[in-house]
């Protein structure tokens, strides 16, 4: 099994260190891939995030799952990143899994057609973009799975967990950082 995050400048940190920390804490192995040309993104709050390696070097890898962090300006470059779009396109057609968080069902799912037909969630301040918005902090449709901002990011971690390493994983994971 392998997670693809991909990240750019303008990403929203909360949301990225929850995904990776939550999803490798359960042993699921994640490539933090930054579509930039340099693998130090300056995200959001000025925090600095070092990307395992670029995301063109690693555009002929398969993925399990493709995970999108939010951050308007972060979730604007992931939709200007073509690779990554087709990437996305090919695990929809696949049916494999892929998702967002925050803006990036918005502004880089949605645009390109990867929530045609399909319910999600995103940050309130984007719900107009969304064709069939639903208000909950994490929404699943087939195998796209969506989230509303930084304050539902664990609980969108957690999930991804239960959904491919399963309850008990997700349990397991929940005591040990004390959720309830």
């Amino acid at each position: 099994m392998k997670i693809l995050v991909p990240i750019a400048h303008g990403s929203e940190s909360l949301e990225t260190v929850t995904l990776v920390n939550v999803l490798r804490r359960a042993s699921i192995p994640v490539v933090l891939a930054s579509v930039e040309t340099e693998t130090v993104i300056n995200a959001t709050r000025d925090i600095r995030l070092v990307a395992d390696a670029v995301l063109a070097d690693r555009l002929d890898d398969d993925f399990d799952a493709i995970i999108l962090p939010g951050g308007e300006g972060g979730a604007q470059r992931l939709a200007e990143c073509k690779p990554l779009i087709a990437k996305l396109s090919a695990q929809r057609v696949a049916h494999r899994w892929y998702g967002a968080v925050c803006a990036a069902p918005a502004l880089t799912l949605s645009p390109h057609g990867l929530l045609d037909g399909k319910q999600a969630t995103c940050h309130p301040l984007f719900r107009e973009r969304l064709l069939h918005f639903v208000d909950r902090p994490v929404v699943i449709d087939g195998h796209c799975m969506t989230s509303q901002g930084p304050g539902t990011t664990m609980e969108f971690a957690l999930t991804w967990v239960e959904k491919l390493a399963g309850d008990a994983e997700r349990k397991r994971i929940c005591a040990a950082m004390l959720v309830g």
